[in-house]
């Protein structure tokens, strides 16, 4: 049965079940009603086009290289224990909108951390933010059973003004690892921003 979670709660994925290799990593969201006050441009209003992306983080909560930037321009992790399945431009439709497949059993030792976060294309341009953003959730899904081992919705805080957001990560602590609800909004909005927040350089991407 999948575990609902709330923000700030964990939850362990491996202890116990040690036949867990891979898993799913399933972000979600829904575009606000048009007639929400989206910035219109006479008479175009813009859908939402929200990026997933993982970053790959060493021991010490920290991006090593560009490479470990798993996202739309980048689908495949150097190790190749994290890809993305491609980019969502509309966040339309039910179900998943994007989705990031990560190899527990196999990703490198020196890798301790997977955060996923979610960020508005133009968000500033378009003059958009969370708040804006309808059912928003993370969800953990073993991929060689699909079944769901738990979900986090994001909907019920308050992300007025956020351009991306951190929905969640995966850890590994004690030779486990564990799922943290993160829902934490930023005010970046760009790839290098985010990354530089996890000590990756601007410079890298030039």
């Amino acid at each position: 049965m999948s575990v609902s979670l709330k923000k700030g709660q964990k939850v362990d994925l491996t202890k116990g079940n040690s036949a867990l290799k891979r898993v799913m990593v399933g972000l979600g969201w829904d575009e606000a009603s048009k007639g929400a006050g989206l910035f219109k441009s006479r008479q175009h209003v813009y859908d939402f086009d929200c990026d997933a992306m993982a970053f790959v983080l060493d021991g010490n909560g920290n991006l090593s290289q560009r490479n470990d930037v798993v996202f739309f321009n980048n689908l495949n992790h150097i190790s190749g224990c994290v890809i993305h399945r491609g980019d969502n431009l509309t966040g339309g439709g039910s179900g998943d909108d994007e989705q990031i497949m990560v190899e527990l059993s196999r990703l490198p030792s020196q890798y301790e951390r997977v955060v996923f976060l979610v960020s508005i294309y133009q968000a500033k341009e378009r003059r958009q933010h969370f708040g804006m953003i309808r059912n928003a959730f993370i969800r953990i899904v073993d991929a060689d059973t699909n079944k769901e081992m738990c979900i986090y919705n994001l909907s019920s805080e308050d992300y007025e003004g956020a351009c991306s957001m951190v929905f969640g990560e995966l850890y590994r602590k004690n030779g486990e690892w564990k799922f943290n609800a993160i829902g934490q909004p930023l005010n970046l909005w760009s790839v290098d921003q985010l990354a530089e927040r996890y000590n990756l350089p601007r410079s890298v991407w030039n």
